[in-house]
Protein backbone atom coordinates (compact mmCIF):
# COMPACT_ATOMS: atom_id res chain seq x y z
CA UNK A 1 0.00 0.00 0.00
CA UNK A 2 3.28 2.27 0.38
CA UNK A 3 3.60 1.93 -3.37
CA UNK A 4 1.49 5.22 -4.67
CA UNK A 5 3.83 7.39 -2.33
CA UNK A 6 6.88 7.88 -5.10
CA UNK A 7 4.33 8.43 -7.35
CA UNK A 8 2.49 11.57 -5.73
CA UNK A 9 6.37 12.72 -4.64
CA UNK A 10 7.59 12.13 -8.39
CA UNK A 11 4.64 14.47 -9.83
CA UNK A 12 5.40 17.00 -6.83
CA UNK A 13 8.64 17.20 -8.06
CA UNK A 14 8.02 17.62 -11.58
CA UNK A 15 4.44 19.69 -11.35
CA UNK A 16 7.10 23.11 -10.96
CA UNK A 17 8.26 22.43 -14.08
CA UNK A 18 4.80 21.40 -15.63
CA UNK A 19 3.68 24.69 -14.25
CA UNK A 20 5.61 26.52 -16.51
CA UNK A 21 5.52 25.07 -19.91
CA UNK A 22 1.39 25.22 -19.40
CA UNK A 23 2.01 28.87 -18.21
CA UNK A 24 -0.42 28.45 -15.07
CA UNK A 25 1.16 31.45 -13.26
CA UNK A 26 3.65 29.80 -11.61
CA UNK A 27 6.59 32.82 -11.79
CA UNK A 28 5.74 35.59 -10.37
CA UNK A 29 7.17 37.98 -12.32
CA UNK A 30 4.69 40.93 -11.73
CA UNK A 31 4.73 40.53 -8.31
CA UNK A 32 8.35 40.79 -7.57
CA UNK A 33 8.49 43.80 -10.29
CA UNK A 34 10.70 46.08 -7.96
CA UNK A 35 13.79 42.99 -8.16
CA UNK A 36 13.65 43.32 -11.87
CA UNK A 37 13.20 47.20 -12.00
CA UNK A 38 16.47 47.31 -9.59
CA UNK A 39 18.36 44.62 -11.79
CA UNK A 40 17.54 46.37 -15.08
CA UNK A 41 19.09 49.64 -13.68
CA UNK A 42 21.86 48.37 -12.89
CA UNK A 43 22.32 46.90 -16.12
CA UNK A 44 21.62 50.15 -17.33
CA UNK A 45 24.44 51.80 -14.97
CA UNK A 46 27.00 49.75 -16.16
CA UNK A 47 26.30 50.38 -19.64
CA UNK A 48 26.27 54.13 -19.31
CA UNK A 49 29.19 53.50 -17.65
CA UNK A 50 31.11 51.78 -20.18
CA UNK A 51 30.03 54.39 -23.08
CA UNK A 52 31.20 56.86 -20.94
CA UNK A 53 34.70 55.83 -19.84
CA UNK A 54 35.91 53.35 -22.88
CA UNK A 55 33.68 54.80 -25.56
CA UNK A 56 33.26 52.79 -28.73
CA UNK A 57 35.88 51.85 -31.41
CA UNK A 58 34.28 53.02 -34.38
CA UNK A 59 34.79 51.64 -37.79
CA UNK A 60 36.79 53.33 -41.21
CA UNK A 61 32.94 53.94 -42.78
CA UNK A 62 32.34 56.21 -39.45
CA UNK A 63 35.47 57.73 -38.69
CA UNK A 64 37.53 57.51 -42.48
CA UNK A 65 40.86 56.23 -42.93
CA UNK A 66 42.57 53.59 -45.05
CA UNK A 67 42.25 50.16 -44.75
CA UNK A 68 44.32 47.66 -46.27
CA UNK A 69 43.93 43.60 -47.00
CA UNK A 70 45.99 40.96 -47.37
CA UNK A 71 45.87 36.36 -47.29
CA UNK A 72 46.80 35.67 -44.23
CA UNK A 73 49.28 32.71 -45.28
CA UNK A 74 51.73 31.98 -42.35
CA UNK A 75 52.06 36.38 -41.51
CA UNK A 76 51.36 36.42 -37.97
CA UNK A 77 49.58 40.44 -37.11
CA UNK A 78 53.08 41.17 -35.08
CA UNK A 79 54.70 41.01 -38.64
CA UNK A 80 52.63 42.62 -40.10
CA UNK A 81 52.52 45.61 -38.00
CA UNK A 82 56.22 45.56 -38.32
CA UNK A 83 56.09 45.96 -42.21
CA UNK A 84 53.86 48.76 -42.03
CA UNK A 85 56.01 50.63 -39.35
CA UNK A 86 59.30 50.19 -41.58
CA UNK A 87 57.78 51.41 -44.63
CA UNK A 88 55.92 54.28 -43.11
CA UNK A 89 57.43 55.22 -39.72
CA UNK A 90 53.95 55.14 -38.39
CA UNK A 91 52.13 52.40 -36.54
CA UNK A 92 48.48 51.14 -37.77
CA UNK A 93 45.17 51.75 -35.73
CA UNK A 94 44.70 48.40 -35.53
CA UNK A 95 45.70 44.88 -37.03
CA UNK A 96 43.48 41.84 -36.35
CA UNK A 97 43.38 38.10 -38.39
CA UNK A 98 39.91 37.73 -39.91
CA UNK A 99 38.50 33.97 -40.48
CA UNK A 100 40.23 30.96 -40.29
CA UNK A 101 42.12 28.43 -42.11
CA UNK A 102 43.29 29.08 -45.68
CA UNK A 103 40.58 31.72 -46.03
CA UNK A 104 41.99 33.57 -42.94
CA UNK A 105 42.94 37.58 -44.05
CA UNK A 106 44.54 40.19 -41.94
CA UNK A 107 43.13 43.60 -41.93
CA UNK A 108 44.53 46.53 -41.37
CA UNK A 109 42.92 50.08 -40.52
CA UNK A 110 44.93 53.45 -40.35
CA UNK A 111 44.38 57.13 -40.81
CA UNK A 112 44.17 58.39 -43.74
CA UNK A 113 47.14 57.36 -46.21
CA UNK A 114 48.10 59.44 -49.91
CA UNK A 115 48.10 57.02 -52.65
CA UNK A 116 51.78 57.17 -52.83
CA UNK A 117 51.36 55.92 -49.16
CA UNK A 118 49.13 52.77 -49.87
CA UNK A 119 51.29 51.94 -53.00
CA UNK A 120 54.15 51.92 -50.71
CA UNK A 121 52.50 49.95 -48.25
CA UNK A 122 51.24 47.26 -50.58
CA UNK A 123 54.88 46.77 -51.90
CA UNK A 124 56.55 46.37 -48.92
CA UNK A 125 53.80 43.72 -47.99
CA UNK A 126 54.12 41.89 -51.08
CA UNK A 127 58.22 41.73 -50.72
CA UNK A 128 58.06 40.19 -47.56
CA UNK A 129 54.84 37.71 -47.41
CA UNK A 130 54.61 36.97 -51.49
CA UNK A 131 50.45 36.58 -51.07
CA UNK A 132 48.88 34.10 -53.95
CA UNK A 133 46.00 35.12 -55.82
CA UNK A 134 42.90 33.10 -56.60
CA UNK A 135 45.25 30.22 -59.10
CA UNK A 136 47.90 30.20 -56.46
CA UNK A 137 50.33 32.73 -58.15
CA UNK A 138 52.25 35.60 -56.08
CA UNK A 139 50.08 38.76 -57.24
CA UNK A 140 50.40 42.44 -55.42
CA UNK A 141 46.57 42.67 -56.70
CA UNK A 142 45.72 40.16 -53.86
CA UNK A 143 46.68 43.18 -51.08
CA UNK A 144 43.14 44.96 -51.49
CA UNK A 145 43.24 48.94 -50.31
CA UNK A 146 40.83 51.42 -49.70
CA UNK A 147 39.55 54.55 -48.67
CA UNK A 148 36.61 56.14 -46.78
CA UNK A 149 36.58 60.31 -46.41
CA UNK A 150 35.29 61.66 -42.95
CA UNK A 151 33.06 63.37 -44.87
CA UNK A 152 31.30 60.15 -45.98
CA UNK A 153 31.57 58.47 -42.34
CA UNK A 154 29.52 61.60 -41.42
CA UNK A 155 27.13 60.99 -43.73
CA UNK A 156 26.57 57.59 -43.14
CA UNK A 157 26.48 58.58 -38.99
CA UNK A 158 23.31 61.08 -40.00
CA UNK A 159 21.87 58.64 -41.81
CA UNK A 160 22.04 55.74 -38.61
CA UNK A 161 20.90 58.29 -36.68
CA UNK A 162 17.69 59.61 -38.80
CA UNK A 163 16.17 55.43 -39.61
CA UNK A 164 16.68 54.90 -35.91
CA UNK A 165 14.21 58.07 -35.24
CA UNK A 166 12.13 57.18 -37.78
CA UNK A 167 12.29 53.73 -36.61
CA UNK A 168 11.11 54.80 -33.16
CA UNK A 169 8.67 57.15 -34.12
CA UNK A 170 6.55 54.53 -36.51
CA UNK A 171 6.75 52.11 -33.91
CA UNK A 172 5.00 54.66 -31.20
CA UNK A 173 2.15 55.33 -33.73
CA UNK A 174 1.71 51.58 -34.49
CA UNK A 175 1.54 50.07 -30.88
CA UNK A 176 -0.39 53.62 -29.81
CA UNK A 177 -3.03 52.87 -32.78
CA UNK A 178 -3.18 49.27 -32.17
CA UNK A 179 -2.94 49.00 -28.20
CA UNK A 180 -2.87 52.03 -26.01
CA UNK A 181 -0.98 54.61 -24.39
CA UNK A 182 0.22 53.06 -21.61
CA UNK A 183 1.43 49.60 -23.07
CA UNK A 184 3.58 52.02 -25.93
CA UNK A 185 5.02 53.79 -23.51
CA UNK A 186 6.33 50.49 -21.87
CA UNK A 187 7.08 48.95 -25.07
CA UNK A 188 9.39 52.08 -26.22
CA UNK A 189 10.97 52.00 -22.73
CA UNK A 190 11.69 48.49 -23.21
CA UNK A 191 13.02 49.59 -26.90
CA UNK A 192 15.28 52.04 -25.24
CA UNK A 193 16.62 49.61 -22.71
CA UNK A 194 17.71 47.25 -26.11
CA UNK A 195 19.48 50.05 -27.28
CA UNK A 196 21.33 51.07 -24.23
CA UNK A 197 22.81 47.76 -22.94
CA UNK A 198 23.28 46.75 -27.01
CA UNK A 199 25.53 49.51 -27.34
CA UNK A 200 27.01 49.04 -23.71
CA UNK A 201 27.74 45.63 -24.62
CA UNK A 202 29.95 47.06 -27.61
CA UNK A 203 31.53 49.39 -25.92
CA UNK A 204 32.79 46.65 -23.36
CA UNK A 205 34.16 44.17 -25.02
CA UNK A 206 35.31 46.50 -28.27
CA UNK A 207 33.33 45.59 -31.16
CA UNK A 208 33.64 47.66 -33.82
CA UNK A 209 30.77 49.75 -34.78
CA UNK A 210 29.76 49.64 -38.63
CA UNK A 211 27.16 50.33 -40.83
CA UNK A 212 26.17 46.49 -40.49
CA UNK A 213 26.33 47.13 -36.85
CA UNK A 214 23.56 49.72 -37.39
CA UNK A 215 21.42 47.33 -39.62
CA UNK A 216 21.86 44.53 -37.09
CA UNK A 217 20.98 47.33 -34.30
CA UNK A 218 17.50 48.08 -36.61
CA UNK A 219 16.59 44.23 -36.61
CA UNK A 220 17.02 43.48 -33.04
CA UNK A 221 14.82 46.13 -31.73
CA UNK A 222 12.04 44.92 -34.49
CA UNK A 223 12.64 41.06 -32.83
CA UNK A 224 12.34 43.18 -29.10
CA UNK A 225 9.03 45.12 -30.46
CA UNK A 226 7.78 41.61 -32.24
CA UNK A 227 8.00 39.74 -28.62
CA UNK A 228 6.71 42.65 -26.35
CA UNK A 229 3.36 42.86 -28.89
CA UNK A 230 2.98 39.20 -28.55
CA UNK A 231 2.90 39.39 -24.47
CA UNK A 232 0.81 42.57 -24.80
CA UNK A 233 -1.58 41.19 -27.18
CA UNK A 234 -2.19 38.13 -24.34
CA UNK A 235 -2.52 40.72 -21.61
CA UNK A 236 -4.89 42.68 -23.74
CA UNK A 237 -6.85 39.43 -24.09
CA UNK A 238 -6.43 38.46 -20.09
CA UNK A 239 -7.25 41.67 -18.91
CA UNK A 240 -10.70 42.66 -21.32
CA UNK A 241 -13.40 42.32 -18.53
CA UNK A 242 -11.24 42.16 -15.60
CA UNK A 243 -12.26 45.47 -14.26
CA UNK A 244 -16.21 44.37 -13.63
CA UNK A 245 -15.46 41.80 -11.91
CA UNK A 246 -13.74 41.01 -8.31
CA UNK A 247 -11.82 37.99 -8.47
CA UNK A 248 -8.54 38.99 -9.45
CA UNK A 249 -6.52 42.42 -10.69
CA UNK A 250 -5.23 43.74 -13.02
CA UNK A 251 -1.47 43.23 -12.18
CA UNK A 252 -2.45 39.29 -11.58
CA UNK A 253 -4.19 39.12 -15.11
CA UNK A 254 -1.03 40.26 -16.42
CA UNK A 255 1.17 38.36 -14.90
CA UNK A 256 -0.55 35.12 -16.53
CA UNK A 257 -0.11 36.34 -19.54
CA UNK A 258 3.54 36.56 -19.08
CA UNK A 259 3.83 33.05 -17.69
CA UNK A 260 1.70 31.53 -20.70
CA UNK A 261 3.60 33.14 -23.47
CA UNK A 262 7.00 32.53 -21.33
CA UNK A 263 7.78 29.45 -23.19
CA UNK A 264 7.35 31.13 -26.79
CA UNK A 265 9.38 33.84 -25.91
CA UNK A 266 12.09 30.91 -24.98
CA UNK A 267 11.57 28.93 -27.95
CA UNK A 268 11.67 31.90 -30.34
CA UNK A 269 14.91 33.22 -28.95
CA UNK A 270 16.49 29.59 -29.34
CA UNK A 271 15.47 29.26 -32.66
CA UNK A 272 16.76 32.83 -33.83
CA UNK A 273 19.95 32.66 -31.87
CA UNK A 274 21.00 29.17 -33.45
CA UNK A 275 20.99 30.40 -37.08
CA UNK A 276 23.12 33.57 -35.86
CA UNK A 277 25.32 31.07 -34.12
CA UNK A 278 25.85 29.18 -37.61
CA UNK A 279 26.18 32.71 -38.99
CA UNK A 280 29.13 33.50 -37.07
CA UNK A 281 30.84 30.03 -37.12
CA UNK A 282 30.64 29.73 -40.88
CA UNK A 283 30.51 32.79 -42.09
CA UNK A 284 32.87 34.92 -39.77
CA UNK A 285 35.59 32.04 -37.99
CA UNK A 286 35.57 29.60 -41.49
CA UNK A 287 34.85 32.29 -44.32
CA UNK A 288 36.77 35.37 -42.83
CA UNK A 289 33.43 37.56 -43.94
CA UNK A 290 34.13 40.44 -41.52
CA UNK A 291 31.00 42.44 -42.45
CA UNK A 292 28.76 39.49 -41.57
CA UNK A 293 30.62 39.19 -38.11
CA UNK A 294 29.56 42.97 -37.42
CA UNK A 295 25.65 42.16 -37.94
CA UNK A 296 25.83 38.44 -36.77
CA UNK A 297 27.16 39.95 -33.12
CA UNK A 298 24.67 42.44 -32.22
CA UNK A 299 21.95 40.55 -33.66
CA UNK A 300 22.93 37.71 -31.00
CA UNK A 301 23.26 40.54 -28.21
CA UNK A 302 20.13 41.85 -29.13
CA UNK A 303 18.02 38.70 -29.60
CA UNK A 304 18.63 37.68 -25.84
CA UNK A 305 18.39 41.24 -24.55
CA UNK A 306 15.34 41.56 -26.00
CA UNK A 307 13.93 38.91 -24.50
CA UNK A 308 14.61 39.92 -20.80
CA UNK A 309 13.18 43.18 -21.99
CA UNK A 310 9.93 42.23 -22.94
CA UNK A 311 9.01 39.46 -20.22
CA UNK A 312 11.07 41.62 -17.26
CA UNK A 313 10.88 45.10 -18.06
CA UNK A 314 7.94 45.99 -20.31
CA UNK A 315 5.02 44.36 -18.75
CA UNK A 316 6.06 44.81 -15.03
CA UNK A 317 6.31 48.35 -16.39
CA UNK A 318 3.34 48.03 -17.77
CA UNK A 319 1.48 47.14 -15.12
CA UNK A 320 3.15 49.58 -12.94
CA UNK A 321 1.46 52.72 -15.10
CA UNK A 322 -1.57 51.02 -14.82
CA UNK A 323 -2.07 50.78 -10.85
CA UNK A 324 -0.40 54.58 -10.33
CA UNK A 325 -3.77 56.18 -11.43
CA UNK A 326 -6.96 55.75 -13.18
CA UNK A 327 -9.79 52.78 -12.88
CA UNK A 328 -6.87 50.08 -13.07
CA UNK A 329 -5.80 51.56 -9.70
CA UNK A 330 -8.72 52.02 -8.24
CA UNK A 331 -10.10 48.27 -8.83
CA UNK A 332 -6.78 46.93 -7.73
CA UNK A 333 -7.07 48.27 -4.32
CA UNK A 334 -11.19 47.48 -4.50
CA UNK A 335 -9.77 44.02 -4.85
CA UNK A 336 -6.99 43.83 -2.39
CA UNK A 337 -10.10 45.49 0.34
CA UNK A 338 -11.98 43.19 -0.56
CA UNK A 339 -10.13 40.04 0.29
CA UNK A 340 -8.30 41.30 3.42
CA UNK A 341 -12.40 41.93 4.31
CA UNK A 342 -13.26 38.24 3.85
CA UNK A 343 -10.60 36.89 5.68
CA UNK A 344 -9.35 39.65 8.56
CA UNK A 345 -5.63 39.12 9.34
CA UNK A 346 -4.58 37.04 12.27
CA UNK A 347 -8.31 35.13 11.97
CA UNK A 348 -7.99 31.93 11.60
CA UNK A 349 -10.43 29.54 8.55
CA UNK A 350 -13.93 29.49 9.11
CA UNK A 351 -14.95 26.59 10.08
CA UNK A 352 -16.26 24.04 7.94
CA UNK A 353 -20.14 23.49 8.13
CA UNK A 354 -21.37 20.15 9.22
CA UNK A 355 -24.61 18.16 7.51
CA UNK A 356 -27.54 18.31 10.51
CA UNK A 357 -28.09 15.53 12.41
CA UNK A 358 -31.17 14.31 14.19
CA UNK A 359 -32.80 16.32 16.99
CA UNK A 360 -30.96 19.28 15.80
CA UNK A 361 -32.95 22.68 16.51
CA UNK A 362 -32.81 24.97 13.04
CA UNK A 363 -30.85 28.27 13.76
CA UNK A 364 -32.45 30.01 11.14
CA UNK A 365 -35.13 32.49 12.53
CA UNK A 366 -38.57 32.51 11.79
CA UNK A 367 -39.84 34.90 9.52
CA UNK A 368 -41.11 37.77 11.50
CA UNK A 369 -39.75 36.82 14.47
CA UNK A 370 -36.81 37.71 16.51
CA UNK A 371 -36.43 34.43 18.24
CA UNK A 372 -33.78 32.38 17.12
CA UNK A 373 -35.75 29.34 16.21
CA UNK A 374 -39.32 27.86 17.25
CA UNK A 375 -40.98 28.30 20.17
CA UNK A 376 -40.26 24.90 23.10
CA UNK A 377 -42.58 22.05 22.23
CA UNK A 378 -43.71 23.60 18.72
CA UNK A 379 -44.15 20.70 15.47
CA UNK A 380 -41.86 20.99 13.09
CA UNK A 381 -43.32 22.39 10.23
CA UNK A 382 -43.93 20.84 6.89
CA UNK A 383 -41.09 21.58 4.87
CA UNK A 384 -38.61 20.67 7.85
CA UNK A 385 -40.30 17.23 7.71
CA UNK A 386 -39.89 17.01 3.96
CA UNK A 387 -36.36 18.15 4.43
CA UNK A 388 -35.69 15.16 6.76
Amino acid sequence: MDKPEPARANGARHSWMNRLYTGTGVLDVVGNRRRWYIITAVIVLICLLSMAVRGFTFGIDFVGGSRIQLPAGGATTEQVETVFSDALGSEPESVQTVGTGDTATILIRSETLSAEDLSTVQTALFDEFQPTDDSGNPSRNAISASDVSETWGGQITRQALIALVVFLVLVSAYIGFRYERDMAIAALAALFFDLVVTAGIYSMVGFEVTPASVIGLLTILGFSLYDSVIVFDKVEENTRGVLHTNRRTYGEQANLAVNQTLMRSINTTVIGALPIIGLMVIAVWMLGVGTLQDLALVQLVGVVVGTYSSIFFATPLLVSIKERWGPVAAHTNKVHARRAGRVPQGAGPAPRPRHAEPGDRDPRPARGSGTAGPAPGARPTGKRQRRH
